[in-house]
């Protein structure tokens, strides 16, 4: 993807340790969490709207009356 291999990621991940520390790492994993589901809901509640909002089937059609000599 983006030619990142293990030992990239090794590097990223100590980087990141010093910078937030311990302690401050769960809480930004959980904030990050929360926003990601926050957008899931988001995209679900817009969804329906490109959907038509009746979903009824259409009546019948009509049929045209008999005039009673059917049969003759």
């Amino acid at each position: 993807m983006f030619g990142l291999g293990a030992p990239e990621l090794v590097i990223i991940l100590i980087v990141v340790l010093v910078i937030f520390g311990g302690t401050q790492i769960p809480k930004l994993a959980r904030s990050m969490g929360q926003a990601q589901k926050e957008f899931k809901k988001g995209l679900d509640e817009g969804a329906p709207d490109d959907e038509p909002e009746s979903k009824e089937p259409e009546p019948p059609v009509a049929k045209p009356p008999s005039n009673g000599t059917a049969g003759q």
